[in-house]
């Protein structure tokens, strides 16, 4: 990874116009594409597979006219007055009636009505109850903008003092929209950027990348509503993760830039080696928020997984923008950004002037030096970890008890749909809301229906009679208004009054009480009922997104302990950042469960209205905050990692490491902090919980556990915190986060001399297995296009080293170099220019000329010597003889031989070929 970064940070700072001009290009092409064939966003919540889902697409059949979205037109007379009043009655008859007339509307029931007239008991407030004949997917903004007219209208008409809101299941639900606050959120970026780098032209590029990122992932999911329903949460959940991801993303890259360049690095070597090295923690982090994304879709709910898909896009878009447009920004800005320090270019000027004296070149000398010289240690940051680490064992009990703490109110948390009782207290449709609640009761604001098939019923009237009679029996039943059967006789239903308000746990559990009933009533009247309605869909997503909660929290902790051994080649680590993550996740969800549904706080941070959070907050802050914790241990930990490799001192890396990237790690989290507060306050319903769960998952994560709880883990473990057995550490593919793998090819660039070109290159190579070494002490150089015969008296050590000098087998000790390429840090490369036979009998000849392709530069053969064929070992010598030779497009190509017999391998070679012999010190050794 570190090696493709780096060639392409070289290749940008070349082509830098290229780059800027095509991402511009792209966000004009995106951007018209979404003006020309956005079709708008689609709010509604669709739960396939759910009771309630299930039951109301039947209704949508069998019973269209209840089928579709519903209102409500609350009327309140004045004190001393009541709506049966002559004055009130007849212009209530005649608002009922002009309501029925309107665009989309296929009833409008009177207050008065003998089928579902709904007058409070004192008399003073009526509700017209108003029936679409569309979903509330369907009904236009012009269709409610005429019901908005007329109940206007129909107010002023009323005397004074009275009340006509309208509200209802179809106006409950208000969607966020960007507002000017966000811009709260760069105001506080822009100026941790400038104090972090000391420099305003430094820390314009963060934001300049990562505003372009978000304007085309913006675009692209408004051009999406072409093909595919997006609710309007979704560009705002994206523009939340992309802005923030964005702007910390590229400020790990231009920070590492910085600091190399104040050590004297010239700007393009630092600009390749910043992205090799903090830009490959950027991949890793950011395919682990994608993933976590993507992963929400093992809820099964559609509008979550187009959320989560559309949000990982925003961190695609961020991670490519930072990978490319961040170092052609750099490139831009040259020499101006990062000038070496003062004593660095002293340093750098003696150094040349050494190199002069010796009859080196002493310009290129000087643009290349680097000065490492050693920083002086941050004092804040410095007391910070010795706090941390000096006693560990109480620092982790302390950061651990708080965080416990937050287990009670997370513990409360209570989950739905949320309705119009979390609007604002401005709102229409919760003035509304309130009016039904004083007057009529909670229940009335979320209403339910029981629904069933009674086409084998005589007498169809008479049976929705009983079943209604049977349900005002349960508890929490305030009233059975209607029960009827539709106009075929076929379908029938009930609308069933709760006592308690739609999101409370009692009307959850009469949902599950009605359900109860399923097989009394079918073993008694032959029908069997099913429940929906706008409030028993709430309570399905809830259910089916807690019972998804598990699988997902189970793939979320097993991907981190998999990413995260393979990072850092470690037990320890991915087991104390896991547990670090999952005190984030109780952290968030404990604010948010103590703000949003205790109250604590409610008023200070202007929350109207506690009660349940939306159901899908809890699967999206564990995946967003996944992906942001591994974000901070990556750039945390490498650091650390770093130290001990390098030096071998356990608690001194915690603290070298922690000094190194804590000062970046803290802006990057006050930064993501900040862009999340930002979407506070003008947040609905929906988005604040989600804001300030992540503003708070993001502090606790970053300054609690991440900087605090770690370096104390860290300290506690010593050596230990770094170990890994043999076996896994074989098994588990490396992700050269550092780019040790990098420095090392750079540092073999001219090995093992400075323009030499080598087919093959190998001092002292070994490799090991659980049994002990396979072969050691291999030692060779073969030129291009020549044959090589390679002589162990193990078969075992003939392929092994056959399948290593083919980029197929990893090596572990010693340096070797295949085409150029260092192994095993490029082995990829290697193995797309090799090809690698094993020869096991007459017939299997034919493998080798199926295994040439276009491009193979070398060819590595075992078990030649087994061929007895005549035939066959003519057609080997021919073969071996073209490949050496070249010709009909193919340049001569390395042959390698691996063999235990080598006279009868030298035997095989034609006369015209020359070769030479190589031997495996320790081949006799078998695994």
């Amino acid at each position: 990874m570190a090696s493709v970064l780096y060639a392409l940070g070289r290749w940008i700072t070349r082509f830098r116009w290229v780059v800027l001009v095509g991402w511009i290009v792209l966000l004009a092409l995106i951007g018209g594409g979404a003006a020309l064939f956005n079709k708008g966003f689609d709010n509604s919540v669709s739960i396939p597979g759910t009771e309630a889902q299930q039951a109301l697409d039947q209704l949508g059949r069998t019973f269209p006219q209840v089928s579709g979205a519903s209102a409500q037109l609350v009327v309140v007379a004045p004190d001393g007055s009541k709506v049966t009043d002559a004055a009130f009655k007849t212009v209530i008859a005649d608002e009922a009636t002009a309501l029925a007339k309107l665009p989309g509307v296929s009833s409008a029931t009177s207050p008065f009505d003998a089928n579902g007239g709904l007058v409070s008991d004192d008399g003073r407030a009526g509700i017209i109850s108003i029936q679409m004949s569309e979903s509330e997917t369907n009904v236009t903004d012009a269709q409610k903008d005429a019901l908005q007219d007329s109940a206007d209208s129909f107010g002023k008409s009323l005397p004074d003092g009275s009340q006509a809101v309208l509200g209802g299941s179809l106006f409950s639900t208000s969607f966020p929209a960007v507002s000017a606050t966000e811009g709260i959120g760069l105001v506080i970026a822009i100026v941790v950027l400038i104090v972090t780098f000391g420099s305003f032209l430094a820390a314009g590029l963060p934001l300049l990348s990562a505003l372009l990122g978000v304007g085309i992932s913006t675009a692209a999911i408004y051009l999406l509503t072409a093909f595919s329903p997006i609710t309007s949460t979704t560009p705002l959940l994206a523009l939340m993760l992309g802005l923030a991801v964005g702007i910390d993303y590229a400020l790990f890259i231009i920070s590492r830039h910085l600091d190399q360049r104040r050590h004297g690095m010239e700007f393009r070597e630092s600009i390749a080696r910043s992205l090799a090295t903090a830009g490959s923690a950027v991949v890793f982090a950011g395919v682990t928020v994608i993933i976590a994304l993507l992963g929400l879709a093992v809820a099964n709910i559609p509008f979550l997984t187009t959320m989560g898909a559309a949000a990982a896009l925003g961190i695609a878009v961020a991670v490519l923008m930072s990978l490319t447009m961040v170092p052609a920004l750099l490139a831009f800005c040259g020499e101006r950004l990062g000038r070496p320090s003062r004593r660095a270019q002293r340093t750098a000027a003696r150094a040349a002037a050494r190199a002069a004296s010796a009859g080196a070149g002493s310009s290129d000398v000087a643009s290349v030096t680097v000065v490492h010289e050693a920083p002086k240690p941050n004092r804040f940051f410095l007391g910070w970890v010795r706090a941390a680490t000096k006693w560990p064992v109480v620092t982790i009990v302390v950061v651990a008890g708080i965080l416990a703490l937050a287990a009670f109110p997370a513990s409360k948390l209570r989950l739905d749909l949320t309705d119009a009782g979390q609007l604002p207290a401005s709102s229409p449709a919760r003035q509304a809301y309130d009016l039904v609640s004083e007057h009529f009761g909670p229940g009335y604001n979320g209403p339910l229906i029981v629904t069933g098939t009674i086409v084998t019923s005589n007498d169809p009237v008479g049976l929705m009679n009983d079943l209604a009679a049977e349900i005002k029996k349960l508890p929490d039943v305030a009233a059975v208004p209607l029960a009827t059967p539709n106009a075929t006789a076929d379908t029938g239903i009930i609308q069933v009054i709760p006592k308690s308000a739609p999101t409370s746990e009692a009307t959850s559990q009469l949902v599950q009480d009605i359900r109860d009933l399923r097989p009394h009533l079918q073993q008694k009247y032959g029908v069997t009922i099913s429940v929906t309605g706008f409030t028993a869909l709430g309570i399905d997503v809830s259910d089916r997104l807690a019972g998804a909660l598990l699988p997902f929290g189970a793939l979320v902790v097993g991907l981190s302990l998999i990413l995260l051994a393979m990072v850092f080649r470690s037990i320890a680590v991915p087991i104390k950042a896991t547990v670090g993550y999952l005190f984030s996740v109780v952290g968030s969800l404990g604010a948010v469960s103590a703000v949003f549904v205790l109250g604590w706080g409610d008023r200070i941070l202007g929350v109207e209205q506690t009660g349940p959070v939306i159901s899908f907050l809890p699967i999206i802050l564990m995946g967003v905050l996944f992906g942001l914790a591994m974000d901070y241990e990556v750039f945390l930990v490498s650091r650390m990692r770093e130290e001990w490799v390098h030096r071998g001192n356990a608690r001194k890396a915690v603290e070298t490491g922690f000094l190194g990237s804590a000062k970046v790690v803290t802006a990057a989290a006050i930064i993501m902090f900040g862009v999340f507060a930002a979407f506070f306050p003008e947040g609905d319903s929906t988005i604040k919980p989600m804001a300030l769960g992540l503003a708070v998952g993001v502090f606790v994560d970053a300054f609690l556990v991440r900087m605090t709880l770690v370096p104390a883990v860290l300290a506690l473990l010593g050596e230990w915190a770094w170990r890994l057995p043999k076996w896994l550490d074989r098994a588990l593919p490396r992700f050269d986060m550092e780019g040790e793998g990098l420095e090392r090819e750079l540092a073999l660039a001219d090995w093992p001399e400075p323009g030499s070109d080598l087919a093959l290159a190998a001092d002292e190579v070994g490799l090991d297995s659980p049994r002990g070494p396979v072969f050691d002490g291999f030692s060779a150089r073969v030129p291009r296009g020549a044959a090589s015969v390679i002589t162990a008296s193990d078969p075992a050590a003939v392929r092994a080293i056959m399948l290593a000098a083919s980029g197929r087998a990893k090596t572990d000790s010693g340096t070797l170099k295949v085409l150029g390429h260092v192994l095993p840090e490029r082995a990829g490369a290697v193995r797309r220019r090799s090809a690698y036979v094993e020869i096991e009998t007459d017939a299997s000849v034919a493998r080798l000329l199926a295994a040439l392709r276009p491009g193979v530069e070398l060819v590595a053969i075992d078990g030649a010597d087994r061929l007895s064929d005549p035939v066959a070992i003519e057609s080997l010598r021919r073969t071996i003889a073209e490949l050496v030779a070249g010709g009909d497009g193919w340049a001569p190509v390395t042959v390698l031989i691996g063999t235990t017999r080598p006279s009868r391998a030298q035997a095989l070679l034609p006369a015209s070929v020359s070769s030479t012999e190589f031997e495996s010190d320790l081949a006799e050794v078998t695994p």
